[in-house]
């Protein structure tokens, strides 16, 4: 082996160890970074073909890795859009050109314009639920817009589903066909009546008043009238005829509705849009007139009075009034090799040849982790393992360092041989 073969690989090994202090000293500036991944380095040798009478010496090599798919550890905080992954998946963001990245990086506030961005100015994108679920693309981007808060200003919406579950009582008095609510007789007579809360198009409240009269043994008449309509007295005879009837059959042994009847009525609602009232879970048993359950979708006009972040990415705006509106939904994404992607600046990662392609889906589905509301992943370095690195790479640097000043003397030695 030469002697300028014995700088050569100290110089290499000098080098190497200057890589890891490198990675070292990332990792130390980031141990407060939300969603930071470690860097570390890893060795490999490169020596070349030998001869039996003289030992060439030769290289060593750095790969630089980033442990992205290590779970940090949570730091809880009063903010809703404060958020992080439990599990496997990255949130996809974008930055002002419109290009998407894979993040950990969860520190989201709405900016000047109402989109949420994190700490490096990217912003957090999602599926609008404006008009029902989103078609996701599973291998692609397409859909995907910029979660906006501004969009979730004062807005109203009109009812279009409901529930309406009851118990009618088996023992209730049969009431004449001439008596029925249907009717709209001033005399009509009734089991029971509740009163619904709906919302109309421009948010304008509409009460419905719903009336159960027992017509025959397991048969009972579902009558639903708009309270405006009412009579000074407050009930019949309405000023209009009925929005909608239905006739429910039970079955005489179980209580439950009967194969073949109707189990859901739809309610034009006044200036707005009709109203499917599922009525699957109303039973006819010997107990009293019992709401189980009613509950009606819409709201009237109300300001956001805050935000809620299911663990499956849904985000709903919460308004004043307390109506809870789905109005975006955020998906994660992965990649086959999440350890192999390219880190960028700002806490991104773009997926590459050696990570294999991106995969969209939804929190908690096909192996994705959940959504934590108010929670921030923090950075996975260990600061007590960085500083022990730090200690080995700088005395292996020294070692390295000693061989190349060896390498020199010898050199010194054989060049003042002539004199």
């Amino acid at each position: 082996m030469g002697v300028s073969g014995i700088m050569r690989t100290s110089a290499s090994g000098m080098e190497a160890q200057s890589n890891r202090l490198s990675t070292v000293a990332d990792n130390i500036a980031n141990v407060s970074t939300t969603g930071y991944k470690r860097a570390y380095t890893e060795f490999s040798s490169f020596i070349p073909a030998q001869s039996t009478s003289e030992y060439n010496s030769g290289s060593v090599r750095t790969h630089i890795r980033h442990a992205i798919s290590e779970q940090g550890t949570f730091n809880y905080t009063t903010s809703p859009t404060d958020l992080a992954v439990n599990g496997s998946g990255f949130f996809l963001v974008a930055d002002t050109d419109g290009q998407v990245f894979l993040t950990r990086a969860g520190s989201f506030v709405p900016d000047g314009e109402g989109d949420l961005i994190n700490a490096a100015g990217f912003s957090l994108m999602g599926y609008s639920l404006a008009t029902g679920d989103p078609p996701v693309v599973a291998n692609g981007t397409a859909g995907l817009e910029a979660i906006n808060l501004n969009d979730l200003a004062l807005q109203a919406n009109p009812s279009d589903e409901g529930t309406f579950y009851v118990n009618l009582p088996a023992d209730a008095d049969v009431i004449a066909a001439a008596d029925l609510p249907s009717t709209n007789a001033a005399g009509a007579e009734f089991t029971a009546k509740t009163s619904l809360v709906t919302f109309a198009n421009l948010g304008r409240e509409v009460t419905l008043d719903i009336y159960s009269a027992k017509t025959a043994t397991n048969t009972w008449e579902v009558t639903v009238y708009d309270r405006a309509a009412a009579s000074p007295s407050g009930g019949f005879p309405y000023a209009s005829g009925p929005l909608a009837t239905t006739t429910l059959a039970f079955d005489g042994a179980t209580g439950q509705l009967t194969p073949a009847s109707p189990d859901t009525l739809t309610i034009p609602v006044p200036d707005g849009g009709n109203l499917a009232l599922d009525l699957s879970q109303s039973s006819q048993l010997a107990a009293p007139y019992t709401v189980i359950g009613a509950t009606v979708n819409g709201n009237g006009p109300s300001a956001v009075d805050r935000i809620d972040i299911d663990q499956d990415g849904r985000l709903f705006a919460v308004y004043e009034n307390g109506t809870r509106v789905a109005t975006y939904q955020i998906p994660l994404a992965t990649v086959p090799s999440p350890d192999n992607l390219q880190p960028l600046p700002g806490d991104v990662f773009l997926p590459d040849s050696d990570s294999g392609d991106m995969l969209i889906g939804f929190a908690g589905q096909g192996g994705f982790g959940l959504i934590e509301e108010s929670a921030l992943e923090q950075s996975t370095v260990d600061l007590a393992d960085e500083l022990a690195t730090m200690i080995e790479a700088e005395r292996n640097f020294q070692v390295n360092s000693k061989v190349f000043q060896t390498g020199a003397d010898l050199l010194d030695v054989i060049v003042n041989l002539k004199r």
